[in-house]
């Protein structure tokens, strides 16, 4: 799957049959321009790409419809790329309709993602709430709805944007974030065994991150405080603690 936006938000159907990738070119589209929408059909079992597939789309602003609904259409390779102009700002209802896999009809089940176009979107690349940009974690536990990767949501909806210290970081984060966690991601999908050692890489980072959200953080020098602890217990295991594991490993090889 090749890096195609800076955001690809993923939601099962109704009925959890598959999990569906969205994701848009630009990743943040300008209204009144032709903007890319791309669509994977993803296997919630074997985590990749589901070939022949039937569906339709159809995209709302304000109960009004500007793009589709196209007539039911088929896919062999599982995914689609779609020309859609957005025409106004705000939020969007993109609503998938899926009513066949490979060759077998099946009762339709949707799934409904929400795109928000102009300055709200732009905002979400310096930092502002959106619902969801967690790629690595997604890629990583294979679905939004995973446990871990609403941890990360609340923990960043919840706990960061109410602080201006929260905010400050999480706007130079996402910058430095979205540089690379795509590639990751589909790295991710693409191999099981990288995708089981990023698990395990990230799994201690995500249990010394989930203080945050068990704590009373009532100022900005509580953000602060917590922050720097956080960071130096990740600095402690990341990099100190295999580092002396190194040394002494080196001293009974020379002893």
């Amino acid at each position: 799957m090749p890096v195609f936006a800076q955001e690809i938000q993923q939601l099962p159907t109704d009925k959890g049959t598959l999990l569906v990738d969205i994701s848009t070119e630009p990743a943040n589209p300008i209204t009144d321009q032709q903007s890319k929408l791309k669509i994977d059909f993803i296997n919630p079992v074997t985590k990749k790409i589901q070939e022949h597939v039937d569906y339709k789309v159809t995209v709302v602003k304000d109960e009004s419809t500007i793009f589709g609904p196209i007539p039911l259409t088929h896919t062999s390779t599982g995914s689609v790329t779609l020309p859609v102009v957005f025409r106004e700002n705000g939020e969007h209802k993109i609503t998938i309709e899926i009513e066949g896999i490979l060759f077998k009809p099946l009762p339709t089940e949707t799934v409904t993602f929400t795109k928000t176009i102009g300055m709200a979107t732009a905002q979400t690349t310096n930092g502002a709430k959106d619902g969801g940009g967690c790629l690595i974690a997604t890629a990583t536990f294979g679905t939004e709805i995973a446990p871990q990767v609403q941890q990360l949501r609340e923990l960043r909806d919840g706990v960061l944007y109410n602080t201006s210290i929260g905010t400050t970081f999480m706007s130079g984060f996402n910058e430095f974030y979205y540089s690379f966690s795509p590639s990751v991601a589909d790295l991710e999908r693409q191999n099981p065994l990288f995708r089981e050692i990023v698990k395990t890489t990230i799994t201690p980072m995500l249990s010394t991150l989930s203080i945050l959200n068990y704590v009373d953080i009532d100022s900005e020098q509580e953000m602060l405080g917590y922050g720097i602890g956080i960071l130096l217990f990740n600095v402690g295991i990341y990099f100190v603690a295999p580092a002396i594991a190194i040394l002494k490993i080196r001293q009974k090889i020379q002893n």
